[in-house]
């Protein structure tokens, strides 16, 4: 009897531990399937968090490609915008000139056009007063003659010497007409000569100023 008693209580004492054990290891499986469902809703995060995270990655690959294009743009606008301020500041300097060059012409126009006219009045003086000068000259010749005509209607002749003397008077008197009229004649031909001028220089003028006006008013139109 002590013996099956034993013998029971071994076994109950041994099914209780069993059962101890099927319960742990129950327990066990509980936690390590709970432990599983974590782990792959763990996962399940991971991965998601891994393709958010990819989604993200290609959107900044892309945002960056977008920049580096904006950046290369902008690069391309800043070297066009420096070609084209120089090439303004060419424009400008070279317009400055021109008008530097524009405003010395038409300073050196005016002064020789105030020379010619100053030498077209001295050139105009001197004919009247050669003129002037002729005419007197031409009474003297005149008077000279009429004397004598005069001379010799009253005396029927004259001494050689009275008429050499009228003779060399009417000499010089033809010279210095002579002499006058060849510098009215040369005066005559300079006087047309720089009034050619003056009309080629007038025309050359206005033919360079139809040019300077027409891109002005172009860039006007602009």
């Amino acid at each position: 009897m002590a013996l099956s008693s034993a013998f029971r209580e071994r076994l109950e004492y041994m099914e209780h531990t069993k059962n101890q054990r099927l319960f742990l290891l129950q327990a066990e499986k509980e936690l390590q399937a709970n432990k599983s469902q974590v782990l792959e809703s763990k996962l399940a995060d991971i991965r998601s968090m891994e393709q958010r995270c990819f989604i993200l990655d290609r959107n900044i690959a892309f945002q960056n490609f977008r920049i580096l294009a904006l950046k290369s743009e902008i690069q391309k606008l800043d070297t066009k915008y420096q070609a084209d301020s120089h090439q303004l500041r060419v424009l400008k300097s070279e317009m400055e000139e021109l008008g530097r060059v524009e405003k010395e012409k038409e300073r050196f126009y005016e002064l020789k056009h105030n020379e010619m006219t100053a030498f077209r009045k001295n050139v105009e003086d001197f004919v009247s007063e050669s003129r002037k000068r002729v005419n007197e000259l031409k009474n003297q010749v005149n008077e000279l003659n009429s004397t004598f005509i005069e001379l010799r209607g009253k005396n029927g002749y004259l001494s050689n010497s009275d008429i050499a003397a009228a003779e060399m008077r009417k000499s010089e008197l033809l010279a210095v007409k002579e002499n006058l009229d060849k510098s009215l004649a040369s005066n005559y031909q300079i006087r047309s000569q720089l009034q050619m001028q003056l009309q080629s220089i007038l025309s050359t003028q206005n033919q360079e100023k139809k040019p300077s006006q027409f891109p002005a008013s172009k860039a006007g139109m602009k």
